[in-house]
């Protein structure tokens, strides 16, 4: 099997960045601006996507309330602007001896090679692949249910519901049972934010003329929990909030209910509680990609996420770090990994920034510690509701509303000025609010 040597300046020290994702590509930007810039290391930050967004926005991709191109980043032009090199593909395998990794050739729609089977030397090698969705093994979801784990299967959700409801407003019978169902899978954050989206959208379709859409007659959204509460991850009061809010929206709730089966007609629970759906989205669970599950040897969890100290660096190999979704970090004092959110990938971004700059100084490196900020969910335009300061006890302040609201804001706007700078953020947010009469509230294709 052939492969193309990817030869990076020998006399730098060359850190390799695996997942351009929310804490990998900020770290490549810092990284970038400071040891790439000043010629002390060579940077390559390697993705199997062209382009990033925001994780958190895909539930706004898939309802079609944000247009993916108006937010998307070329990581190309990201790398000529600070300094580091993007190279295209997908991670398969890792040779710890030789300090390589493999990346598997890319191809175009219709099956032609673009990108070559390629080989990369490092010295330090970071893991910053994220998460995928996690079925459990549930007979049917893999075959039935839609996933919102990459912008391009947010963009296909969309356009299945696009089209769901042009047939059914052009189709000269009457509406079926479970036809203009959404029954989402999992009452996280994820879930949650994306029902509220979705309630919003089937109104504003309904106004732009597909009158056959009634959302209060034909349009119905489901969650489906198995805990006894949605949002079971976060305070028990947040969770009542958002919970109340959702109901006063008439979407469907129902909790202590877990999936066994999913078919084309729609979902059953262990209860025998059967919802006719024709469109399912599965958003109960994460676990690592499955690759890492047979890295060289590297040691993982049974989510197949890589085991880290302190110090993110993996348990069996100084030289490879992991951060993020797919590490599996501890807290001290806990028996429970740090939480996959964006809050801790950003963190151990921002000090892997200072680790490895201290690596190559030979100085020990510091150990990251997980601060809990609170938690938000966004429940579209209607309202915010969330808890700052979640590492104090009995949950932090809880905000709701427009405060709430302008705090989740906020978040990715931090994440924005991490990539471009505040100047170039406040630029483009004045640009966005000022067209923003010019479009549609969601988008129509």
């Amino acid at each position: 099997m052939s492969r193309v040597i990817d030869l990076t300046r020998e006399s730098l020290h060359h850190i390799v960045i695996v997942g351009g994702g929310a804490g990998g590509l900020e770290l490549a930007t810092r990284l970038g601006d400071t040891l790439g810039r000043r010629g002390k290391a060579a940077i390559t930050l390697i993705d199997q996507a062209r382009t990033h967004l925001w994780k958190p926005l895909l539930h706004e991709v898939a309802a079609g309330s944000l247009n993916s191109h108006d937010d998307e980043l070329e990581y190309l032009a990201q790398a000529k602007w600070h300094h580091f090199r993007f190279r295209l593909g997908r991670m398969e395998g890792l040779d710890r001896a030789k300090r390589e990794i493999y990346v598997a050739p890319t191809h175009d729609d219709a099956g032609n090679e673009i990108v070559p089977r390629r080989t990369f030397r490092y010295d330090t090698l970071v893991i910053a692949v994220g998460s995928v969705t996690h079925t459990f093994g549930t007979p049917g979801a893999r075959e039935h249910c839609r996933m919102l784990d990459t912008t391009e299967q947010a963009a296909r959700f969309h356009k299945h519901l696009i089209n769901t409801c042009l047939r059914a407003h052009t189709q000269p019978g009457p509406i079926e049972p479970g036809q203009l169902t959404v029954a989402i899978i999992g009452g996280g954050a994820t879930g949650v934010e994306l029902a509220a989206e979705l309630h919003e959208t089937t109104r504003e379709l309904y106004a732009y003329g597909l009158d056959k859409i009634e959302p209060e007659k034909n349009v119905r959204i489901v969650i489906i929990e198995a805990a006894h509460r949605i949002l079971p991850g976060l305070p028990e009061r947040l969770s009542a909030a958002a919970d109340k809010e959702l109901r006063e929206l008439k979407i469907h709730i129902f909790t202590g209910e877990r999936v066994v089966e999913v078919s084309a007609e729609g979902v059953r629970t262990a209860s025998g509680l059967f919802i006719p759906a024709r469109t399912v989205v599965w958003a109960a669970g994460i676990k690592a990609p499955d690759f890492l599950a047979n890295l060289d040897g590297l040691e993982v969890n049974h989510l197949h996420q890589l085991k880290v100290l302190p110090t993110l660096q993996t348990t069996r190999d100084p030289n490879i770090f992991a951060m993020g979704d797919c590490a599996s970090c501890p807290q001290p004092g806990s028996n429970q990994p740090v939480p996959p959110r964006a809050q801790a990938a950003h963190q151990q971004a921002m000090l892997l920034a200072k680790s490895l700059s201290r690596r190559l100084q030979g100085k020990p490196l510091p150990e990251y510690v997980y601060r809990d900020y609170g938690s938000l969910v966004a429940l579209g335009r209607y309202t915010t509701v969330g808890n700052l300061m979640g590492g104090l006890a009995r949950g932090g302040l809880m905000i709701e509303g427009m405060i709430a609201r302008f705090v989740y804001w906020s978040l990715y706007k931090k994440h924005q000025i991490a990539l471009h700078g505040a100047f170039r953020v406040v630029l483009s947010t004045l640009a966005t609010f000022i067209n923003a009469p010019n479009k549609p509230r969601v988008k129509l294709h």
